[in-house]
């Protein structure tokens, strides 16, 4: 873990697995600054605000599959649990069944010789329920079938609409912040389906035209694909997309790698990867995910300046850190602060050793 992100506090208990780090009644020393990233000028439009982030220095990510290129390619599959089998050389392996389907339970094989980022936030669709990942992981090249963290975010079916999960439109969605704040974060069912009945609300109010449409499903990746969402989502996102392209564009060489995002006068989020070609997959619908919180969430009127947001990027001292790893994978690293969660996914593998994604939640 980079150890900016480190917090020097007492007490260090392992428990399967799991190390919690927390304070015992220590001084409160000076929040560490993270000087790996740097704030530039905002690209504002209406309610909606991202300030660039480059990065003192950058890795080759070039090895990393993302999910959609994998399951475009067919090297990716996700099924419901005892349904997918590896296709390792020497065999056949399939996780069992416990006891019939489970809402949360889905089983992922990486077929493909590169290994395989999944991102919190991220939706696949099918089966009898859409679900959303719930955490920031990675998938060696040729795994066995693994058990894939996900939570529903289609509250309303279970009847199945295809054996298999994949694409809506080619590509998977990324759920706004506020409903990725509840996987990441709570980790809790009832609040995921709670904040997907609150955004369709919300949609259906902000857009009217889609009302009837959004009011008789239960589907958030239904709610996204709708024609009159989608031009809402356009008027907000594509202006900042192609500015933002263009800001890639022209500090390549300066390491663009990420933003931090605010919504109605507040800072809401930030994404950072660890290349700039790895932002460039994630962009397209990381900026209609944040398009997707500016349009249900009512305007305050307020102004982010760009020192707030550097200050929101910079402070990672932590109250408790939870670490969970995969030796030799990847370690995954939870920072919990005054006003803030961050998550931190560093990847093990081979000539790596760096953080591949970080995210960071105003909590």
């Amino acid at each position: 873990m980079n150890p900016k992100l480190f917090s020097a506090f007492a007490g260090v208990a392992l428990v399967c697995g799991m190390v919690l780090v927390a304070g015992r009644g220590l001084t409160a020393a000076p929040a560490p600054v993270n000087d790996d990233y740097t704030v530039l000028d905002a690209i504002r439009h209406g309610n909606l605000t991202v300030f660039p982030v480059v990065a003192a220095k950058t890795h080759d990510t070039s090895d990393f599959m993302s999910l959609d290129e994998g399951l475009r390619s067919g090297d990716v599959v996700v099924k419901v649990q005892g349904l997918v089998r590896g296709q390792r050389s020497w065999g056949e392996h399939a996780i069992p069944t416990r006891g019939g389907p489970q809402v949360n339970t889905l089983v992922l094989v990486n077929n493909s010789k590169r290994p395989l980022l999944l991102l919190a936030g991220e939706i696949v669709t099918g089966g009898k329920q859409d679900r959303v990942i719930a955490k920031d992981r990675i998938v060696p090249a040729e795994s066995d079938p693994i058990d894939l963290g996900v939570f529903c975010v289609e509250p309303g079916r279970w009847v199945g609409s295809s054996e298999q999960f994949g694409t809506a439109r080619g590509y998977t969605f990324m759920a706004a912040p506020n409903v990725r704040a509840k996987a990441m974060a709570d980790k809790d069912q009832a609040k995921v389906w709670s904040e997907v009945g609150k955004s369709r609300q919300s949609m259906s109010l902000e857009v009217p035209a889609a009302a009837p449409a959004i009011n008789t499903t239960s589907s958030y990746p239904a709610m996204m694909q709708n024609a009159e969402v989608q031009k809402k989502l356009d008027d907000i996102a594509e202006p900042i997309r192609h500015d933002y392209e263009s800001v890639i564009k022209q500090l390549r060489d300066q390491n663009a790698v990420g933003v931090v995002v605010v919504v109605n006068g507040e800072i809401v989020w930030a994404d950072m990867f660890a290349s700039t070609r790895l932002l460039e997959k994630y962009w397209p619908k990381l900026i209609r995910s944040y398009a997707t919180e500016a349009v249900i969430t009512k305007a305050k009127g307020a102004t982010v300046t760009k020192k707030a947001a550097q200050e929101f990027l910079s402070n990672m001292q932590g109250r408790r850190e939870t670490v969970e790893s995969e030796p030799g994978v990847y370690r995954h690293t939870e920072i919990t602060g005054d006003g803030f969660k961050a998550f931190e996914l560093t990847s093990l593998l081979p000539k790596t050793g760096f953080d591949l994604h970080v995210a960071k939640m105003a909590d």
